[in-house]
Order: structure tokens, then sequence, then C-alpha cells
């Protein structure tokens, strides 16, 4: 069952939650370099969990982690690093917690090598889910295969987001998701 089929299954507060995820983000491009780090990040923290579960806390980790402001995740201290642990808005996991500093500080390399992470990304595509998954676990910390995976489909660099049949598809189709330019 995909996760279209799964939202219309669900009824009141939990439709909601996951509806706006789905008809507004997933799968579309994201071309803000934090955006692309916050959705990271919370692909690393959902790891083990429900995405209910993430989704639910999702201004918790923005609120957290500076708005996604990479140069302000990448400066975190040890005193930062206590802090997140005894968030309990978040996922209070260290390796998570120590994946999403490690991450932005190598974010911030890649910018200045392809003046965007956004950039390195492009540079890279088209690869297979494998060449992506070989990629990432070359450069950041955190990020098995199921990771890699939703992260790329849910900012449009491999399909699957969404089924053909779905009324989103043909949304995120005019925002010229790149798995798009592969076909």
């Amino acid at each position: 069952m995909s996760y279209c089929d799964t939202i219309e299954q669900l009824t009141g507060d939990r439709k909601a939650l996951h509806k706006k995820y789905h008809d507004h983000h997933y799968g579309f491009p994201i071309h803000d370099d934090n955006e692309l780090f916050g959705r990271l990040l919370m692909e690393i923290n959902q790891a083990g969990l429900s995405w209910e579960t993430i989704l639910k806390k999702e201004d918790a980790f923005r609120l957290a982690y500076s708005n996604f402001d990479l140069a302000a995740v990448a400066a975190y201290t040890e005193e930062d690093r206590a802090r997140l642990m005894q968030d309990a808005g978040i996922i209070r996991n260290r390796l998570k917690i120590n994946a999403a500093i490690e991450n932005a500080k190598v974010i911030q390399g890649l910018q200045v090598e392809f003046g965007s992470f956004e950039n390195w990304l492009k540079h890279h595509h088209p690869n297979t889910k494998e060449e992506w998954v070989k990629l990432f676990k070359k450069h950041f910390r955190f990020t098995g295969g199921e990771i890699v995976n939703e992260f790329l489909m849910s900012i449009g660099y491999l399909k699957g987001a969404h089924v053909e049949t779905c009324p989103i598809y043909e949304v995120v189709l005019t925002h010229k998701p790149l798995w798009l330019a592969d076909e």
C-alpha cells in the first residue's frame, strides 16, 4: 500500500497531519539548503520510529535546531548537545543529535565546493538508489538505505513519493522534480 492510499484510510487529526505533508511537501523539490538540511535531519530522526511521530515534532525540531539554520547548527557546542539531549520535544538520541551537527558541517563544506547543497545533489544526479546510498554513507552520518531513499524521494530526486493515480502526483510534476528528467 502506498503512502497516498494510507492517507485516505486515516481519520481526524492523524489524517490532517499526514495530508498536510503529503499534499504540500512530499515529493516537491526543495531549493533552500537549510530546508534540505531540515528534511535530512527529520528523515534521520525517523529511523526506528513512525513518520507520524516526526511530523508531530516538526515544530519542536525547528525550534531546537535553530530553524534548521546550517551555520547555527554547525557551530553547536557541547552545551548545545546537552541542551538537545534534555529537549523532550525532539528525539533525544545522542547518535542522531551528533549526526545533525556533523552533517551540518559536511553540508557547509559541500557549499564551499559546489556553491550549495542543492548543487551537490544536482551534480550527482541521476544516480541509482544504491549509488546515492553509497555516496551519502561516504559523506554523512546516520544515512542508511531507507533514510537516503526517503530523503531523495521526499525532495523530488527519486521517483516514488506518489502513485500516478494520486491527484498530488500531477501537482508535483508541475514543480519539475529531477526524477522527471530521467524518464
